[in-house]
């Protein structure tokens, strides 16, 4: 293939590289009181780059390290929505705390651009490339607040962490190369079948470890409670979502694409995984009673799906990753952007019990978090539910009835916070009144809500064929 056919498979990658470039340098040149511009133009660059994706090509290019294929292209549209929502509710809220700089929607693009790489990576070395331009971005954002002490400590572990699992990663791919003699993910694939060798195995080990710290997979998770309480609150609804689904496609195609011929061996390390992270995120969960500790918590248990939905290696096992992570991420927008509509006497709302009596004050707000927190439970008929239902019906096919039990269980204990929540919120004494929710937050959170019930039945006709049509390119059963 020649390089102008290469490259239009890498037109959403050209789109943002080269936007990011150019806003980069206007941005520097005009200073701050350029932010509203950046953003607005970082904001053009996601949409044209999701456009760019819903009606890309498909094949592999530059040796096979990037796939354009279904599963790249559908992942990619989502994350860019998501990256776009985050740059607008960014915009509003570091405007309010007089710390509106340019810097934010370029790092929030830059990290977009990581991602994309890390859906379409077809070889250990793209994988790595990828997954570090996302997280150094990353760094940076969870100590945006320079001048806040809980944002610097949360941007310090968070940098000190994922340095530390990038080495597992590194090392891991290591082993791999050793084993195999290739980055490749097919050539790696047909050494694994032909002699799968304890030396690689290991390396898968440390491979998926490095991965799992990257979605906050107990017992890789020990950073995500505390840098979801010190980040800044937009940046946290970026962490909880869109790198967690990009991290979780890359770790789907190494397993499927690369060491499909030891699925024996990695399905234990994903179920051992699915089963702490249940066990953590809803054990933690009980005993929270910061709002942004408990959603990281919640997001724990909640990746215990979609790892136990990868677990099965088949296609309606990574059809029901694909599902449940869209649905799982316009929950988690919606939550963050209602704590970012909640604030008394201009200090953001934090506390679970702040939130006593919020329907005596604004019902509307009640309503949506009301929704959000049955849906995230699982409560039919909305969106959470079906996310689960697809990962628990992928789970029993494959003849994993004690994990999806433990799946179970762990939502009947995330019940437990959740419906705490509406009690609070419907039944209890109010704290007094709230400030004038912020535009964007509002009608995010409103959008969210929606989505989840009613909008999702009628989008579930839509995206569940689009997910199986994009599975088909992973080649499984």
């Amino acid at each position: 293939m020649d390089l102008s056919s290469a490259l239009h498979l890498a037109i959403p990658e050209l789109i943002l590289a080269v936007s990011t470039l150019g806003i980069l340098v206007y941005g520097a040149l005009r200073g701050d009181k350029s932010a509203g511009t950046v953003a607005a133009l970082c904001g053009v660059a996601l949409i044209a780059a999701a456009f760019a994706a819903a009606f890309g090509g498909h094949g592999k290019v530059f040796n096979g390290s990037f796939i354009a294929d279904g599963v790249a292209l559908y992942a990619k549209v989502f994350i860019y929505i998501a990256s776009a929502v985050i740059i607008v509710l960014g915009r509003g809220y570091f405007e309010r705390l007089n710390n509106n700089r340019f810097e934010f929607p370029i790092l929030v693009v830059l990290a977009t651009l990581g991602m994309s790489m890390m859906v379409s990576a077809g070889d250990l070395i793209a994988l790595y490339v990828g997954l570090e331009l996302q997280s150094l971005s990353l760094y940076i954002l969870a100590a945006f607040r320079r001048d806040d002490a809980k944002g610097s400590e949360a941007g310090l572990k968070y940098f000190v962490l994922g340095a530390l699992s990038s080495g597992l990663l590194l090392y891991g791919a290591s082993l791999v190369y050793g084993f195999t003699g290739s980055m490749n993910f097919d050539a790696i694939a047909a050494a694994a079948q032909a002699n799968p060798q304890v030396g690689l195995i290991f390396g898968l080990v440390f491979v998926i470890s490095g991965l799992a710290f990257k979605v906050s997979a107990a017992p890789f998770h020990m950073w995500t409670p505390d840098v979801y309480e010190g980040a800044p609150t937009p940046v946290v609804a970026f962490f909880a979502g869109a790198p967690k689904f990009a991290a979780l496609v890359l770790l789907a195609r190494t397993l499927n694409d690369g060491f499909a011929g030891l699925h024996d061996q990695w399905s234990q390390v994903m179920l051992a995984l699915a089963t702490l992270s249940f066990i953590v995120g809803g054990l933690g969960g009980l005993m929270q009673k910061d709002i942004k500790r408990l959603l990281a918590y919640s997001s724990i248990a909640n990746m215990g799906y979609a790892l136990l939905a990868m677990a099965t290696g088949t296609a309606q096992g990574v059809q029901a990753l694909l599902l449940f992570m869209v649905l799982y991420m316009i929950d988690t927008l919606g939550f963050f952007s209602v704590q970012m509509a909640l604030s008394r006497k201009g200090v953001a709302v934090t506390k679970i019990d702040d939130l006593a009596g919020l329907s005596k004050i604004n019902v509307k707000l009640t309503i949506v978090i009301t929704v959000l927190c049955l849906s995230v439970l699982g409560m039919p008929p909305f969106s959470g539910f079906w996310g689960k239902f697809f990962v628990f019906g992928a789970a029993l096919d494959a003849g994993y009835w004690g994990f999806a039990v433990a799946g179970l269980v762990a939502s009947v204990i995330g019940a437990f916070y959740y419906l705490r929540i509406i009690k609070l919120m419907w039944f209890d004494g109010d704290k007094g009144e709230i400030d004038k929710s912020p535009f964007e937050a509002k009608w995010i959170a409103y959008a969210a809500a929606a989505f989840s019930f009613p909008v999702a039945m009628v989008a579930l006709a839509w995206l569940y064929p689009l997910a199986a049509n994009a599975v088909k390119s992973f080649g499984l059963n």
